[in-house]
């Protein structure tokens, strides 16, 4: 009796757990899919965008699906002159131009200033750091019309300037909050034997730290390389020479005042627009998530 007990015991046991591995296969089952399908309705105006700029002007409003009936270049070589003297090519050249010294100038400066108020004590130090947080919840149009006027009569209008020397002097308070989050994490050990050694605080800061900030760094470097891309008011506020226009503005330049311009044109642009945004995010996806992760969970 007590062997036939111990057998249906088992026997029930294996069913039980039979049955949790079934609803568990299930469940996960499940959750897949609803993601995919999730995935796929967010994505799915992206997919349109790939497959429409390979269409016809007038298949764009007749084919509703993203694959193209019959597949043409048209679009990309049409939109790549542009109706300026300029090729696209020169747009493009334009945004690199605003984007590395916005990027390197962000990275240096807000380095400085994060590694200043993590790690040294001065006088009005939280106020200054109060000050600059408070900065994040001051809407950008506040801003606008001093900026406009300083920049005037600086003689900066219609340059570059007025859109890199805000961000090489850390105007952007949220990579600056960002970074001391990261610092604050970082134990200072390697830095203190390193003053023991004779260094100095630049050294320490360029030696020690700043390694340890690759990945903050590089979040700093993304966000800012993508918000530029993306950036229309502020080369629009300040740039009024069509040589110097970025991606952003060029593609304003695609639509005219009637209604007879063609959309494959602009959606084959819009698509080598974006592209350099989502190959810098997926070849420093990685580390983009480390560096967002500790800033914000560890500090």
């Amino acid at each position: 009796m007590t062997h036939d007990t111990s057998l249906a015991l088992q026997d029930a046991t294996a069913l039980h757990l039979r049955r949790r591995a079934r609803n568990a296969r299930i469940g996960a089952g499940l959750r897949y899919l609803l993601l995919s399908v999730v995935g796929l309705v967010m994505l799915y105006p992206l997919i349109w965008l790939v497959g429409a700029s390979f269409k016809t002007n007038s298949e764009i409003f007749a084919n509703p699906g993203f694959l193209p009936g019959k597949p043409t270049l048209d679009g990309y070589i049409n939109g790549w002159q542009t109706s300026t003297p300029y090729t696209f090519g020169r747009f493009f050249w334009n945004s690199f131009l605003i984007i590395l010294p916005k990027v390197i100038g962000t990275a240096i400066s807000c380095t400085l200033v994060a590694y200043a108020f993590a790690r040294f004590d001065f006088p009005f130090k939280r106020l200054l750091f109060s000050t600059v947080i408070a900065t994040l919840l001051l809407p950008n149009v506040v801003t606008r019309i001093p900026q406009y006027l300083l920049f005037r009569d600086l003689g900066w209008l219609d340059s570059f300037l007025p859109l890199w020397v805000p961000s090489a002097m850390a105007g952007d308070a949220f990579f600056v909050f960002m970074l001391v989050q990261f610092l604050r994490a970082i134990p200072r050990d390697m830095e203190e034997a390193a003053r023991v050694d004779g260094a100095n605080s630049l050294q320490v800061l360029v030696f020690i730290v700043v390694p340890m900030l690759g990945p903050a760094l590089i979040s700093v470097c993304l966000f800012q390389f993508m918000w530029t891309m993306n950036d229309f008011l502020g080369p629009l506020i300040y740039i009024s020479s069509v040589d110097k226009y970025p991606v952003s503005l060029a593609l304003k330049l695609s639509i005219d005042t009637t209604e007879s311009f063609e959309w494959n044109r602009i959606l084959a642009m819009s698509v080598l627009t974006i592209l350099p945004a989502l190959v810098v995010f997926f070849a420093a996806q990685k580390y983009f998530i480390e560096g967002i992760s500790a800033g914000g969970v560890k500090g």
